[in-house]
C-alpha cells in the first residue's frame, strides 16, 4: 500500500521516545509522530498521552525521499468547519492589554526625564519614535509598572555605582596603578 500525504490511517504505537512516538501503519511501514504533533496543547512527556500498543488515528503530513514518514495525531482529528484549535496560552503574564504597557507624558509630547522615544539622555521634546502616550499622565507608566526607559535608567545608575565601587576596591588593594605594596 502506498502512503500518500494527507491520508488518514490507523496504526499501533510501537515505540515511545522523548521526541515523539513511532507508529506501525501496516505491512511493516512505520512513521514518526513528533511530540509537537501529538496534541493541540503543550506536551511535556509523550508518555502522558500515549502508551505502547495504543491504536491511534494519524494523518500523513510528509514522506521524505529516504522513506521517513511524518505523522500527526492532532491533525487527524476532524473539527467542525470554521472551528479553530484551542487557543495557545500567553507566554508572558507581564504584558498588559496594549502589549508591553503604555507610555505616558504631557500634551506637548514631553515624555518626562530621558526625552524622546529612544535612549536620548539629554531630555527634550517627544518628536522621536516610541509608543503612543496618554495626555496628562505626568510621565508615570501605565498600570503602576515602570517603563522600559525607567528600567534602563535605573540599570545604568546601579551599574555605574557598582563599577565605581569595584574600581575603588581593586585600586586600594593594588596600590592605585597595579604596583604591589611592600
Amino acid at each position: 500500500m502506498a502512503i500518500e500525504v494527507g491520508a488518514k490511517l490507523e496504526g499501533k504505537v510501537t515505540g515511545i521516545t522523548h521526541f515523539g512516538a513511532f507508529v506501525d501503519l501496516s505491512g511493516g511501514v512505520t512513521g514518526l509522530v513528533h511530540i509537537s504533533e501529538i496534541a493541540d496543547n503543550y506536551v511535556k512527556d509523550v508518555k502522558d498521552h500515549l502508551k505502547l500498543e495504543d491504536v491511534v488515528t494519524v494523518k500523513v503530513i510528509n514522506v521524505d525521499k529516504d522513506g521517513k514518514i511524518g505523522l500527526s495525531i492532532k491533525q487527524a482529528v476532524d473539527r467542525p468547519e470554521g472551528s479553530a484549535p484551542p487557543p495557545q496560552r500567553e507566554r508572558s503574564a507581564d504584558r498588559g492589554p496594549g502589549g508591553f504597557g503604555g507610555r505616558t507624558g504631557g500634551p506637548s509630547g514631553d515624555r518626562g526625564p530621558g526625552g524622546g522615544g529612544g535612549f536620548n539622555r539629554q531630555g527634550g521634546g517627544g518628536g522621536g519614535g516610541g509608543r503612543p502616550f496618554n495626555k496628562g499622565g505626568g510621565g508615570k507608566p501605565a498600570f503602576g509598572k515602570p517603563s522600559f526607559e525607567d528600567k534602563v535608567s535605573r540599570f545604568l545608575k546601579d551599574s555605574e555605582e557598582r563599577m565605581s565601587s569595584l574600581k575603588k576596591n581593586t585600586e586600594s588593594k593594588r596600590g592605585g596603578r597595579g604596583a604591589k605594596r611592600d
